[in-house]
């Protein structure tokens, strides 16, 4: 039966506050950039002609319009973003370092997107969906924490796809383990897992990413596809007895790495909802990882990300150049 949407995410919609120069008197620009993980991988999968849909709150306030019309603008179902009258939208200052790795400050004691309650769910279009897609963002407090739960259930008794990215911000939680304890949760749910390299350390020890994997797909068999993301390195995926490696794209003008692996886990998304994720061939499996680390290069030569999703051509030039 056709669904109404491909992808349905939950999460955190912000604003990255990130440098753009120096004023005159020396002082840092800093630039309002919409951002948010959940919205950042819908924007990339409307960019490949999927029907997404954000369910989420962000404060009734200047930051939170300007959020609804990016996100608007980029194509997503907005009709579930609920506005609260009360707490302003979440913020996130990101200093970026030489070599585009980020340090985030968050002001959100409260934020709006941590107030969505589970009664503001739409079921409806829950149950509408081919993959929901969740982080950990929106598991920092109980209230939210039940929402996404909800969320996930419901989804997933209707038959869509769980995809989960843990996109562990440690500043947020009240404790590590209450972190570690959330992640868990997620990973006993998901059908689709795109972790990097630090919290694959976090949750199992290991920074040998094979053994790391290992852990994860001994202790969570519901993990069908198990993708590692490396940075510059590249990635990785882990799908039943496969393992298949492809290294990132080096082809210069890298600015920051804001939104790089948000792209990557859309277009992860992007080739579930085009071929299945049923007896995957390594060649599949490759041709998965090149994309989504071209369209995660891409993103990393401009500023934001919302804004910043490369189009399907721009990232299948880039595969047939290299």
């Amino acid at each position: 039966m056709e669904k109404r949407f491909d992808v349905i995410a939950l999460g955190e919609l912000l604003i990255d506050f990130t440098e753009n120069g120096l004023s005159g008197q020396g002082n840092p620009l800093l630039e309002a950039n919409p951002g948010g993980a959940p919205c950042n991988v819908l924007a990339m999968l409307q960019k490949l002609g999927k029907r997404s849909a954000f369910i989420g709150k962000v404060g009734k306030d200047m930051f939170g319009v300007q959020l609804r019309e990016a996100a608007e603008n980029a194509g997503i179902c907005m009709d579930f973003l609920r506005m609260d009258e009360r707490v302003h939208t979440t913020l996130a200052f990101v200093k970026t370092f030489p070599n585009g790795d980020r340090d985030f400050s968050f002001y959100r004691d409260p934020g709006a997107d941590m107030m969505l309650t589970s009664d503001e769910l739409p079921l409806d279009a829950l149950r509408d969906t081919r993959i929901f897609h969740f982080g950990t963002l929106s598991m920092t407090h109980p209230e939210v924490r039940f929402a996404t739960k909800k969320a996930v259930a419901v989804a997933k008794e209707a038959g869509a796809l769980i995809s989960f990215d843990p996109n562990l911000r440690p500043p947020l939680w009240d404790s590590l383990e209450e972190a570690r304890e959330q992640i868990a949760w997620g990973l006993s749910r998901c059908d689709i897992l795109k972790i990097a390299d630090n919290e694959l350390k976090f949750m199992t020890g290991e920074t040998d990413f094979d053994k790391g994997a290992a852990i994860l797909q001994k202790a969570y068999p519901n993990i069908r596809v198990l993708n590692v993301t490396a940075g510059a390195d590249g990635s990785y995926s882990y799908y039943g007895k496969s393992r298949v490696f492809v290294p990132s794209f080096h082809l210069g003008g890298t600015i920051e790495t804001t939104g790089a692996g948000d792209t990557f886990c859309a277009c992860v998304l992007n080739y579930a909802l085009e071929n299945g994720i049923e007896k995957l061939s390594d060649r599949q499996l490759k041709d998965m990882l090149r994309f989504a680390n071209a369209a995660a290069y891409l993103v990393t030569t401009r500023k934001g990300a919302i804004r910043s999703m490369p189009e399907r051509a721009q990232v299948e030039e880039i595969l047939a150049a290299n």
